[in-house]
This record gives structure tokens, C-alpha cells and sequence, in this order.
């Protein structure tokens, strides 16, 4: 099965790859890897998901905005690979976590886009991760992720 039919399946509709808010790239592709920029936390209608874990934000609310981080990057990848079967392996995501002082479940909130990789890719989705808590991120997101992907040549 493709990972587009995957993705029909999961009920999933990959939205347009965001363009980037400064001066970078979405995507660069070396040596067999694909490094992806950090991808903000986006509705499905296109609103920023913005809030602070722990302050006006439950896990719950994080877990899906880390999710909706996840579908972007997806999206990022069609746009640069052309295919998504070109995906050999997740390698790596590294999660940003708008955390309020006292919040400790940045990895909780990094499963909403750990657990989409998995759903999508399967195990070439299982990846090594990073979630890290910032006192704010771009815009007043909740939540940014980044990836480095391995792409078949």
C-alpha cells in the first residue's frame, strides 16, 4: 500500500506545505537526508493553534496541535520528495513545547506527531526525539517540530 492510499485510509488530507515566515527554506535535501524546518502548529481551517501548555492549554489540546505539526511536515515532504513512497525512514523530530514554568509533559505533547509518524509510515516511522519547553514560539504557537527524514534515492 502507497502512503497516500495509508493516508485516505487514516482519513488524513494533506493541506498546502506552509511557506516559510523568514528567511529560510521549507526543506533541503543532502547526502540522502531530508531536514525539514521547524513546522508551527496550524488548524485544519488554517488558524494558528496558539497557547501555552500548563497556562490555557491542557496535554490533550497540545497532543493535537503536536499532530497537526506532524501533518505538515508530511505535507512538507510530499512537496519536496514528490512521492512520500520516497520516504525510507523517519530519523529524527525535535519538538518545541510552549510550557508554562510547572508543565514537565513536553514528551506527552510530542506523541501527537510521534504517533501520526507511526500511523503513517509505520516502522519507518519509529524515530529518535527531542521535546523540548520554550517560554514561546514563533507567532504564539503552541507547538513546533522539526524532522530530519531518510529519502530513497
Amino acid at each position: 500500500m502507497s502512503i497516500d492510499q495509508r493516508l485516505t485510509e487514516l482519513g488524513i488530507t494533506l493541506p498546502q506545505p506552509a511557506a516559510p515566515v523568514a528567511a529560510y527554506v521549507p526543506a533541503v535535501e543532502a547526502s540522502g537526508l531530508l531536514h525539514i524546518s521547524g513546522q508551527i502548529s496550524v488548524d485544519e481551517g488554517g488558524n494558528l493553534i496558539k497557547g501555552r501548555l500548563g497556562e490555557d492549554m491542557d496535554v490533550d489540546a497540545g497532543t493535537e496541535a503536536a499532530r497537526r505539526c506532524g501533518i505538515m511536515l508530511i505535507a512538507q515532504m510530499k512537496a519536496a520528495l514528490g512521492s512520500l513512497d520516497r520516504v525510507e525512514r523517519i530519523v529524527k523530530l525535535g519538538a518545541f513545547v510552549s510550557s508554562a514554568p510547572s508543565f514537565t509533559d513536553q514528551p506527552k505533547v510530542a506523541n501527537g506527531a510521534s504517533v501520526l509518524m507511526q500511523e503513517v509510515f509505520g516502522e519507518a516511522g519509529r524515530h529518535a526525539r527531542s521535546a523540548v519547553a520554550a517560554p514561546v514560539l514563533p507567532l504564539g504557537v503552541a507547538v513546533e517540530i522539526d524532522a530530519i527524514v531518510a529519502v530513497k534515492r
